[in-house]
């Protein structure tokens, strides 16, 4: 029987997570300027790019330029969140299904603390497939990079 797998990584930023929310959710041609060593295009295959349902193609670099389809399934402006599932690419391969979902929080507690949320859900195409540490930390490493471009905006 399949197995439902996830893994979730989190880290704080300084930048305002409206605004970093803002760049994933309506500014994902910024992306490949504000970090060139890790994205090297983004295109919109169907609908806008930001909702439910758009399909994006997404040119990385992890070593070497990688390729993935993703489709646009849930964004949720309160909680500040989009989730996506790829549908096509390099990931595909490895993964029977594979889901992200990206959330920037803001604490309003004593704290203040802003943060970036990166969350994986997938199932392995067999048991020899590793887990997608690697790709989680690249997320989080991108999300990063937009914060400090940010903080320079």
């Amino acid at each position: 029987m399949a197995q439902l797998h996830k893994l979730e990584l989190q880290t704080q930023i300084r930048s305002s997570p409206f605004k970093l929310f803002d760049v994933y959710k309506n500014k994902i041609n910024l992306m490949p300027k504000i970090c060139p060593d890790k994205l090297k295009r983004v295109d919109i295959l169907e609908g806008d790019g930001k909702s439910v349902g758009s399909v994006r193609l997404w040119t990385y670099v992890m070593g070497v330029p990688v390729v993935a389809k993703d489709k646009i399934v849930a964004v949720d402006e309160e909680k500040k969140s989009i989730t996506f599932e790829l549908i096509g690419g390099e990931v595909t391969k490895y993964f029977k299904n594979f889901k992200a979902t990206f959330e920037a929080i803001s604490k309003t507690n004593n704290s203040n603390m802003k943060m970036v949320k990166w969350g994986l859900e997938y199932e392995k195409a067999s048991e020899d497939v590793p887990n997608p540490h690697s790709h989680l930390e690249f997320l989080v490493n991108m999300a990063l990079e937009i914060d400090a471009y940010l903080l320079k905006a």
